[in-house]
């Protein structure tokens, strides 16, 4: 009896609750991790022409049926996908239900009981519904049968979605769910809070009577009232009901402090709630000045967003919250602010993680280049900015991309928000901004002279391949920062659109050089630019190029934020002494740790005070992070405190004190040091091996002046006393003078100095080692990631050991590569199947080449993406080369991305080689 009565009691609260708020019905499942099977049946491609079971939501390619299609309309796939679901509703008197799709590509059509839903949706990327309380039976099964076409019936649709310059799929991508709501229901708001409290709301019910009231109650996120419920008499001959309030010096939504309110909307009589609602929405302002910038909450706002497509790779389009929350972690952790739209509206549970994380939002209509027809495109609109109106976080919309704009649905947008956003053509001076798309340096010195538009590129820095967005990025920045009227930037792109061809044996397929556009890989692999990127867009801007005997412990800085103090950021610093080369540990010891304090109001600068030790120089190290208010690193500086000159002092005496023999064979000179041989030839001046017992290391074919023409001039040896020298002189386009010294008891040394004329894309010296033989390095300097001239931030100075790999950027994302350019390198172990060898490098400005990254497969044929490397396997530079962008040649992008100059200059460096410990 007692069972019966708690059951009864059980469904009387159901019922009470069900009849006040919407009650939502997953029919299929709710994202990639969580499916529903469903039946299928499959028009073309494979696994078509049998009826089977496939998961909802899913593109139906990712899951082996139909073709893959890279945009562009290369394969014309019009294959249809055709779903049926069984579901039951129970008894639904007095109420309504809806059904309704978050996202299916193409076109859809949908049947209930085998009569007609409604209209058939077109347009891939939007929410749509239909009431299909008559067509629902009063009990038992109810069948949904729907019909997808990949193909539009709407020419305009697949121009602006599926000819697109990104992976186009088919399917319910989305999930498919019920909304359960009394007869009398509100079907929608639109928020228009403001930062000076100001609090307006439209509200949209159906069937009000009169003598309704529309009462509404903000409240915080924990269910606390904020002032007063407020309410207003329904009009029943109005489809919109307004109602305004205030409220003293409510907390602000932006992206430092993303804070959130809610507001429950209720449908009242004089008996009961008819029905309920609740809200989420943010007080914040936004406000574009003609001729100044973009502005959040009265503040000067500079954008640092990317372009981010709804993608991953073993499930296309359909993704889950914890996707967009490792996307939207990893933009804030490279101190990006911003994201914009490409080129379709994400997944509405995105942009919940975007206001509550806190990250400035471009909502984008699709049309990459075309445009949507006046038919479908005033639809399209609406569905658009009703869905996504009560974000804070979306500030502005765009209407289309490069192109893709009908100018006949600019005006549509503010019909559906009551914040009246700013709209932008993505690509064109439009509305007040220019959004130009991949300006180069130039462009960017002279947009400050060039109108009154706020300026931000709505996509720059190109991250095809290893130029990821990072390089360059500095000199774009710089120009940002003093344009009077800028308003930052989105990068292309944030991650490789790299998807695993279920067709193709699961392979990873990037459409050659179309997708892999990301500074993070399709799983989100890290690669070097996401650490520049960080660096540079620290909101915390430290400057201390580097640190030398007049360093005092003090270090200027300047505060980026817009609305964050200095005081609720921590920083805390310490010294560091790293192992030697020989040790086989590579952790470093803490010398010694504190932290300091800043009170920099945003937009000022001023001086970190770190009161180090009186010893703080006998510290190989030092490191300086940054905490922001949430405790999470803003970024970590690092500098080397003991000279590349002194550790290498320090290793020039060995244990042995035989003395030096020289001898000669033919054309080889063979000079013996401490049990090992050293074999030169004498027609060439290089060395060409060293046999170090009955072991063979295969160093040779150097020193030779890396990328010049050079022919030996002379070659001699000498001994005086029992120190013996191995002298080189070349010339040609440039001179190269080349010193060993072989003495007991200490490392062999290389002493060089050349010059040559012209800009040069590298200059210094190289050798040359077998790659098959090498197994990896351990080396003292900036890493683990590869620098190239025009990104040499974000590395951290430290002991680094990487083992061997032939990553290619964008294709294999084995990171960090292991070929490349390093920095600050103070000495290295060249370990292989032979002997390990060490190299000091007796000066602080010599970069480290390691061998010549592989060729992309897919690589552009104007190289702008493939920098020049030399010939030799092992270098050791005065400088290295810049890279490009799909766009554009590294010369086009600045200071930093020009070729080294030469003339007139002589370089010199010295190197102490150790093959005996």
């Amino acid at each position: 009896m007692i069972k019966k009565i708690l059951q009864f009691l059980l469904v009387l609260v159901s019922y009470q609750g069900f009849s006040q708020e919407t009650i939502k019905t997953y029919l299929s499942g709710t994202d990639k991790d969580h499916t529903k099977q469903w039946d299928f049946y499959c028009t073309a491609g494979p696994k078509s022409g049998v009826w089977t079971k496939i998961p909802v939501p899913s593109n139906w390619e990712l899951q082996g049926f139909g073709s893959y299609n890279y945009g562009h309309d290369k394969d014309k796939a019009k294959e249809q996908g055709i779903y049926r679901h069984e579901f039951s509703t129970g008894k639904i008197t007095g109420k309504k239900v809806f059904l309704v799709f978050e996202g299916a590509m193409t076109d859809t059509k949908v049947t209930v009981n085998g009569q007609l839903a409604g209209a058939v949706h077109q347009g891939g990327f939007y929410r749509f519904k239909y009431d299909i309380t008559k067509l629902l039976k009063p009990a038992g099964k109810n069948l949904l049968e729907v019909t997808v076409d990949k193909m539009s019936a709407n020419t305009s649709i697949n121009n602006a979605e599926r000819k697109s310059d990104f992976w186009v799929f088919g399917g319910i991508f989305r999930p498919v769910y019920l909304e359960t709501v009394p007869d009398k229901f509100i079907e929608r708001v639109a928020v228009n809070a403001r930062a000076d409290g100001s609090f307006a709301l439209d509200v949209y019910a159906q069937h009000l009577s009169t003598g309704d009231v529309i009462e509404a109650q903000v409240k915080k996120l924990n269910g606390e009232n904020v002032g007063k419920a407020f309410s207003i008499k329904a009009d029943p001959t109005d489809s919109t009901q307004h109602l305004k309030s205030a409220f003293s010096h409510p907390l602000l939504w932006s992206s430092e402090f993303p804070n959130r309110y809610q507001v429950v909307v209720k449908i009242k009589n004089k008996q009961n709630t008819l029905h309920q609602i609740k809200q989420k929405f943010g007080f914040r302002t936004l406000d574009l000045r003609n001729g100044d910038g973009f502005y959040v909450n009265g503040a000067k706002m500079i954008l640092k967003g990317v372009n981010r497509h709804s993608f991953w790779p073993e499930t296309g389009r359909t993704l889950s919250k914890a996707v967009h929350l490792m996307d939207v972690q990893l933009m804030k952790e490279m101190n990006m602010n911003a994201v914009r739209m490409s080129h379709y509206p994400p997944d509405a549970e995105f942009l919940d993680v975007c206001d509550s994380l806190g990250l400035y939002v471009i909502n984008e209509l699709t049309g990459w280049q075309a445009k949507y027809d006046n038919t479908v495109g005033h639809r399209l609109v609406k569905e658009l900015v009703v869905r996504d109106v009560n974000h804070p976080s979306i500030i502005f919309w765009a209407n289309g991309n490069e192109g893709g704009f009908n100018t006949d649905l600019d005006n549509d947008y503010a019909l559906y928000d009551p914040q009246k956003r700013t709209v932008i053509h993505p690509w064109e001076k439009f509305n007040g901004t220019d959004t130009k798309h991949y300006p180069d340096y130039n462009y960017m010195v002279k947009a400050a002279t060039s109108g009154q538009e706020v300026f931000f590129p709505t996509e720059f820095m190109h991250a095809l391949y290893d130029g990821g967005a990072g390089a360059a990025l500095d000199d774009f920045w710089n120009q940002i920062l003093v344009h009077p009227h800028a308003a930052g930037g989105f990068i292309w792109a944030l991650v490789d659109e790299n998807v695993i061809r279920t067709d193709k044996n699961n392979i990873y397929d990037g459409d050659g050089n179309h997708a892999p556009d990301g500074i993070v890989g399709p799983h989100r692999e890290k690669e070097g630019s996401f650490y520049a990127i960080k660096e540079i867009w620290s909101p915390v801007f430290v400057d201390l190029p580097k640190i030398d005997q007049n360093f005092n412990g003090q270090i200027s800085i300047a505060n980026r934020f817009a609305f964050t103090g200095l005081d609720k950021c921590t920083f805390k610093w310490k010294l560091l002494n790293f192992p030697a080369a020989v040790a086989t540990e590579t952790k470093a010891a803490i010398v010694a740790s504190g932290t300091a304090t800043s009170n920099l109001k945003p937009g000022t600068k001023g001086t970190l005070f770190l009161n180090l030790p009186a010893t703080w120089a006998q510290s190989n190290a030092l490191y300086l992070t940054a905490y922001g208010p949430d405790q999470k690193e803003i970024f970590t500086w690092s500098w080397p405190i003991s000279t590349a000159q002194s550790i290498a002092g320090k290793q020039e005496k060995t244990t042995s004190g035989l003395s030096v023999k020289t001898e000669e064979n033919g054309q080889s000179l063979l000079v013996k040091q401490d049990g090992n041989t050293y074999y030169f030839d004498k027609t060439t001046g290089y060395l060409e091996k060293v046999i170090k017992s009955a072991t063979t290391i295969s160093l040779s074919k150097g020193p030779l002046l890396a990328g010049v023409n050079t022919v030996l001039k002379n070659f001699s040896f000498k001994t005086e006393g029992q120190k013996t020298t191995v002298e080189s002189d070349y010339q040609g386009q440039g001179n190269l003078h080349a010193k060993w010294t072989f003495e007991p008891g200490k490392l062999v040394k290389l002493e060089y100095t050349f010059n040559q004329q012209g800009d040069a894309d590298f200059m210094g010296i190289t050798f040359n080692y077998p790659e098959d033989k090498i197994t990896g390095v351990k080396y003292l300097g900036r890493g683990p990631y590869r620098v190239w001239k025009n990104r040499l931030k974000g590395p951290q100075f430290g002991l680094w050991h990487k083992d061997y790999n032939n990553s290619i950027t964008g294709e294999t994302w084995g990171y960090p590569e292991f070929k490349g350019y390093y920095s600050e390198v103070n000495w290295v172990v060249i370990e292989n199947k032979e002997a390990p060898f060490k190299v000091y490098i007796a000066d602080g400005d010599t970069y480290l080449q390691l061998y010549r990254p592989a060729r992309e497969a897919a690589a552009l044929s104007n190289n702008n993406v493939e920098p020049a490397f030399p010939d030799g396997s092992i270098g050791f530079l005065k400088g290295i080369s810049a890279i490009g962008t799909k766009f554009q040649a590294a010369s086009s992008m600045g200071p930093q991305s020009q070729k080294n100059k030469t003339d007139g200059k002589t370089f010199s460096g010295t190197l102490l080689f150790d093959f005996t410990h």
